[in-house]
Parts: C-alpha cells; structure tokens; sequence
C-alpha cells in the first residue's frame, strides 16, 4: 500500500474513547452512596412503567393506527413523566431543548446524530417516537413491553429479506402522511465518539419525504456517557454515569430539510447533504467512514488492522465500484487464479481496469494509486486480491494467508520468500513499509530462505513461541514510519491531529 499521509482525520479512531477517572475517593464514595440508590431508583421507574405500556398495547394493530382515545393519550403522557423521573434519578436534571419539533404531518422522520451511547435513549423517551430495533428486543422481560408501546420497526436479523422488508415499512410509515408516530433514526448505523459524523446509512432517506435533523450533544466536564467498540464496558459505563453528581443533555430541532427532486431520486445525495448540515450545527468534521469500516477495524483474527490502515480507504472504494459481491469466495478464487497466472508482471492502470472489468474513472484511479507503491504508474494485482480479501472476510486471516501463499509460490513448492512475505503482510495490514525479519528467522530455523503456509500457520496459532518479537518488529516499524492514509473526505481536520490516538494491537 502506498499511503501519503495527507489529513488526519482517518488517523483518528472515531469508534475509541477512553475515560479519564474520577479521582479514587470521589468514586469510592459515590460508589457505595449515590450509585446504588439511583439503580433502584431506575428499576423501579421501568418497572412503575410496565403495567401501563401493557395496557396500552393490550388489542392494539401492529400494521394501522387507530385514532388515540383519551385514556391511551393518558398513558402517553404518564410514561413520559415516567421515563422523565427516571433520568432525572440518573442524574439528567436539566435538559435543554432548542429549536421546534415538528410535527409529525410536516416531517415523519427525525435524523438524530452523533450516535454515541445508550443514553441517547433520552429523546426517544421524550417524543414516544417509533425507532427502528432487532425483532428480539421484544421478547426481553419489561423491557420489551415498552418498546413494544412505541410501535418501533422490527428487523430480523435471521431474515434475509429483512433489510428490504425494513425499508419498504419505513417507506410506508412516512409517506402516510403523519398517521403514524414519528420514526426517530440514528442514520450513522453504530455508535462513535462525537468527534466527527460518520457515512450516514441511506434508510431514513430512500423515502424522499422530508426529514428533521436533530443533533444531540453531552456537554460534561468529564465523558461518561460514549459507550464505543473500543473503550469501557456497557455497566463500567452506567455506574461511572450514576456516580456524577450531574449529567447534561442538549438536543437541538433543526429545520426541517425538504428534499430537492434530485435527492428524491438519490437518497446517498440527500444523506450527505443533511449530515452536512449537521456536522456545521455541531461544529465537527464529517469523513466518510462508515459501519462496514467499523466491523473492519474491529474484526476479531489473527491478524488486527493498526489505527492508520488503508484498508479502510481500499475498503470505501470497493464499495463505491461495486466490487463487493454476495459470494466472496467464489470470486476470491477466481481472481486469485487469474493473479497467479500473470506471475508477479506489473499492470497498468488500463491492465487493472481490464482485470477488474471496469471502466477506468476517478474511483479506479484512487484505488490504483494504494498500490502504485513505487509511483511507476504499475501495480501488481495479487496485493488488490489480498486486500480484497481481509475487506470481504476480516475475520478469516488465515484463509486471507493461505490465497497469498498460492499467489506467491514460484515452484508449487508453497514456499515463499522474507520479502514476499513482507509484501503479503504489510498489504493485509494496510501499512506502506514493514519489517518482517525477526518473524522469518524464527520461522526459518534451518536457513532455507523460505517459509510455508504450514509454518506461518502453526505461528499465529501460538504454537512457535518466538514469534511474538513480531509484534515489536510492527510496532516499531509502523511508529517509526508514521504512517497515515490519504483523506479523501471533503471535512476540515484542522487540530484534529493534537488528539490523534494511536493503538497497534496484534495477536
């Protein structure tokens, strides 16, 4: 990969946060005060809930909407001073709203961003609007009474057509013309650390009805509140919450935004055009970063992607060409296959088009350019299967190792030099430079200038002990290099670098 480091802000792990700790004797004290008696304060609040959300629902229609009698406007409102007691227990006092909410006629979705913890329950409970869950939820004890009262849209997770079925509910729900609830959406799809707006998911937009952006802020001295793949757990997170005196809130009602004919038509257009908006209220940078990078970044293997990856960019741009197919394997082995066959001859950008069976266009251009390591305008295509590879399957590292070993093999012998191996590592990292020699000397133990599959293998399953010297060997290699990805995103990045974190973890 060829990375030239312009922007930071893909050098910046939107989905890490970490928690500065209360000093040990303000927590030992609310630790054993405070925190227990807001607990149950809460249990009792959702379980106080409970028998009024159940009645509520007893005899209603999951697919219309009755008009509202008195008595279920009632418990509307009861459950709202409910739930509002609840986290004013948890130590929401205050909560500032700016802005109007609309109504439900005008706009019947509402975009809230950034999704950063479970907290940002509060709004729901708020409104009573419809969101959007996995169909288990509903089956939890108490819990699922109360969404149930909601009417939230389910999503099955063991349902293939699931996701379509969930587009086409949303769609019939907000062009009813406010008959039903609003549905509130958090469009960024997994939570992040506020410090930027991810890629927003196209769900809330293929409707092409209008849709109110709310932004939503925790304005604390201290966070306790974002709850991130990497970080504290979900309880570390509740109880470090429960044990601050106070917690502050903001949401804020943007205008709402009407799409043009062009976004009706093109729902990816109408999500960056609201998420800018949204960015600019909140004052923080957008990247185009998305839930897929998420689930790249944090896949468990043998092999964990570095902060700086260009995988993420490779990844983004797979998506944007249509590369990504529904069986992977299958087309992992063809182009691995076709890869061996050119055995190591550099391609043109032309070639590579050509391989790919696409047109040549900016996006190929970008694409081509990751791995123009050398800048001689020639590529070689077995680092893009590799690269695909970890981007189609990021868990299966060693299926991602035994394709490279079959493309490298020069004598069907399976054996492959120390500097194909550091090509094939650094490409499944995503990094420009590595060392890989302590790694092969420990592996190559008879000096045969060669290691196999086998042997690669048996390392990263933990049987060849001496191989843990290559983890200093990356560590050294990628901190030493400085390695960042192109940015591609249209954001500012201006300081963004002063809180730049960097993590390199390796099994």
């Amino acid at each position: 990969f060829s990375c030239d480091g312009r922007g930071y802000i893909l050098g910046i792990n939107k989905l890490l946060h970490l928690i500065v700790y209360f000093s040990f004797l303000q927590l030992a004290v609310m630790t054993v005060t405070l925190f227990p008696i807001r607990l149950l304060m809460a249990a009792f609040m959702m379980l106080l809930a409970w028998p009024f959300a159940f009645l509520a629902t007893v005899g209603r229609s999951e697919d219309s909407v009755e008009p509202q009698c008195f008595w279920r406007r009632l418990v509307d409102i009861i459950l709202k001073i409910i739930m509002r007691v609840m986290w004013f227990a948890g130590g929401f006092h205050w909560i500032s709203v700016k802005g109007q909410r609309a109504l439900p006629s005008e706009a019947s979705i509402l975009t809230l961003a950034p999704h950063s913890s479970y907290f940002d329950a509060i709004p729901v409970t708020m409104t009573m609007s419809s969101i959007v869950m996995k169909a288990e939820s509903k089956d939890l004890l108490l819990w699922g009474t109360l969404i149930k009262f909601i009417r939230p849209v389910f999503v099955s997770r063991s349902d293939q057509n699931s996701r379509k079925m969930t587009v086409e509910e949303i769609k019939r729900r907000a062009q009813s013309g406010g008959e039903w609830p609003q549905i509130m959406i958090f469009p960024e799809g997994t939570c992040t650390n506020r410090s930027c707006l991810i890629t927003f998911k196209p769900g809330a937009f293929i409707p092409g009805v209008p849709v109110q952006p709310v932004v939503i802020r925790y304005p604390n001295k201290l966070d306790t509140i974002t709850w991130t793949w990497q970080g504290p757990g979900a309880f570390k997170i509740l109880w470090l919450t429960l044990c601050q005196l106070h917690n502050e809130f903001e949401i804020e009602f943007l205008p709402i935004y009407t799409p043009s004919e062009e976004e009706k038509k093109n729902p990816l257009l109408f999500a960056v055009n609201v998420r800018r908006i949204m960015a600019k209220a909140l004052g923080v940078p957008i990247t185009d970063y998305s839930f897929e990078d998420c689930q790249l970044a944090m896949a468990e293997g043998q092999l964990r992607l570095p902060v700086d990856t260009c995988l993420l960019e490779f990844a983004k741009l797979v998506r944007r060409l249509g590369l990504k197919s529904k069986n992977p394997e299958k087309d992992l082995l063809e182009y691995g296959t076709r890869a061996m066959k050119l055995e190591g001859q550099k391609q043109s950008l032309e070639d590579f088009a050509q391989f790919l069976d696409l047109p040549v266009s900016d996006m190929l251009r970008d694409m081509f350019a990751l791995f123009d390591e050398h800048e001689d305008n020639r590529i070689d295509v077995r680092e893009y299967v590799i690269a695909l590879s970890v981007a189609c399957r990021p868990a299966k590292t060693m299926d991602t190792l035994k394709l490279a070993f079959k493309m490298f093999e020069s004598d069907n012998d399976g054996a492959i030099t120390e500097a194909e191996l550091a090509v094939i590592l650094k490409t499944a990292l995503g990094v420009s430079r590595l060392s890989v020699s302590r790694l092969f000397s420990s592996i190559d133990s008879k000096d045969t200038g060669k290691v196999t599959y086998v042997l690669i293998g048996l390392c990263f399953c933990g049987v060849v002990p001496s191989c843990g010297l290559f983890c200093i060997d990356i560590l050294s290699s990628l901190a030493s290099n400085g390695i960042f990805c192109p940015d591609f995103s249209d954001g500012k990045t201006d300081g963004l670098h002063k809180n730049r974190i960097k993590r390199f973890i390796l099994i």
